[in-house]
């Protein structure tokens, strides 16, 4: 074979590794981050009910003073995780921000009440517990009344499970994707050589014989593909903790590595099925075969 034309195959093979394996990454890469949605879904249920508010409105004879003294006192209940005071000046301020400047011109005073705003464990944050919690606070003797977010606990709840089965069911819609596009890619790879593997078998070659190196090829593949959606993952994940730093606290790194270790065996073992089945479906074709 003439050497020009053996140096434009070897392009060609490479040109169809690579576009194998960076098709095969990106599909990797989605599996990874709906992966790391599903395993990080406890952190980020954990994360938005702890910073879900609940407002304690005093009765209006209670001065600021002694709203920042129920705040530290709220602060050592056991069910409490944060506790801030809110004066008559901080709490106008914010419903000017919502209704506009003029809004307190047609009140002789501020019909703004001092209140405390609290944020409770992630545990309390139920429909039970928060119920619980609820008329606990309502006992204190200066509570005027108390607004909690039930509605929105009982369907963060419900949709947190609900995400969490459609992302299980994208996962393993992916998982299909990446199969058969792997199978595609590895059946081209492998079928380009099946000459090859024809005149192996003729000289007495074993299946396993045959399909070593094909194996040691598509577990580099695997490996280079999960390495680079690995990367892109992280690089993914950074842009966005620079964007929102809060992100630092919902991500935990154990579940991440878990993720990338998923990704690397989701990769190397795709490739190392789809090539062990095409192989053993190209050593049992006949000769005819091969030219179809």
């Amino acid at each position: 074979m003439p050497r020009k034309e053996k140096k434009l195959i070897r392009k060609r093979i490479v040109n169809a590794y690579l576009s194998s394996v960076i098709s095969i990454s990106l599909v990797l890469l989605l599996t990874g981050i709906a992966a790391l949605l599903i395993v990080n879904a406890g952190t980020v249920s954990r994360y938005l009910k702890e910073n879900m508010q609940i407002s304690v409105l005093l009765q209006d004879e209670v001065t600021d003073d002694e709203a920042a003294a129920f705040a530290g006192e709220l602060s050592a209940q056991p069910y409490v995780r944060s506790a801030r005071a809110i004066s008559r000046e901080e709490g106008a301020q914010e419903l000017k921000e919502m209704l506009g400047e003029d809004f307190l011109d047609v009140f002789e005073t501020s019909p703004v009440p001092v209140s405390v705003d609290l944020t409770l464990k992630a545990e309390y944050v139920q429909k039970d517990s928060l119920a619980r919690v609820t008329k606990a606070l309502e006992a204190f003797p200066r509570v005027e009344e108390v607004e909690t977010q039930a509605s929105l606990v009982e369907a963060l709840t419900t949709n947190l499970a609900r995400i969490s089965l459609v992302l299980g069911v994208f996962i393993l819609l992916l998982l299909f994707i990446s199969f058969v596009l792997i199978n595609n890619t590895v059946r081209v790879n492998v079928f380009a050589r099946r000459f090859t593997i024809h005149t192996m078998k003729l000289v007495g070659a074993t299946r396993g014989f045959i399909r070593a190196p094909f194996i040691r090829a598509s577990i580099l593949q695997g490996l280079a593909a999960a390495v680079l959606a690995i990367g892109m993952l992280w690089a993914l994940l950074e842009a966005l903790r620079r964007s929102f730093p809060e992100l630092a606290s919902i991500v935990d790194l154990r579940q991440l590595l878990i993720v990338c270790g998923c990704i690397v065996a989701c990769g190397v073992l795709l490739c190392v099925v789809s090539t062990f089945f095409v192989v053993n479906k190209l050593v049992a074709a006949s000769k005819d075969d091969l030219y179809y």
